[in-house]
């Protein structure tokens, strides 16, 4: 079977390291998928969820806020500030957070404050997709 090796790491720590049959994960211009021998590649991804189908078949999900990937022929690698495993999203603080960010956009007073607020907004929203996303699949 082949198989890539799969790092997702945020600023704080590694949230996932081993290998795995499939990536997929949302690029700039769109959902990428990624398989072994996969032609390298560098670029930007959205906030949203990383799934990675591992060789026995079940799937881990990481939500991310944005980042990099890195793709070689044997290897993915995944760089955000902020990724948190499927498992550990709270349904609760997400939809919290997102009320904080409208509140904001609401009370922006510069342009600064409202692409803040409109960046805050829209990470939110993607955590909130994965969540749901890992809650129909678990």
């Amino acid at each position: 079977m082949n198989t890539i090796h799969v790092d997702v790491v945020s600023a704080e720590e590694s949230i996932f390291s081993g290998e795995a049959r499939f990536v997929a994960l949302p690029g700039e211009a769109g959902e990428l998928g990624i398989y072994a021998r996969h032609t390298p590649l560098i670029t930007r991804i959205k906030p949203g969820s990383v799934r990675i189908e591992l060789p026995d078949g079940r799937e881990e999900f990481v939500f991310v806020a944005g980042g990099i990937l890195e793709v070689q022929p044997n290897c993915v690698t995944v760089l955000s500030d902020t990724a948190i495993r499927g498992s550990d999203l709270d349904d609760q603080k997400a939809q919290e957070a997102k009320a904080a960010a409208e509140e904001a956009l609401k009370n922006a007073k510069s342009e600064i404050d409202l692409a803040r607020a409109q960046s805050e907004l829209a990470i939110m929203a993607a955590q909130i997709a994965a969540l749901r996303k890992f809650r129909q699949k678990h």
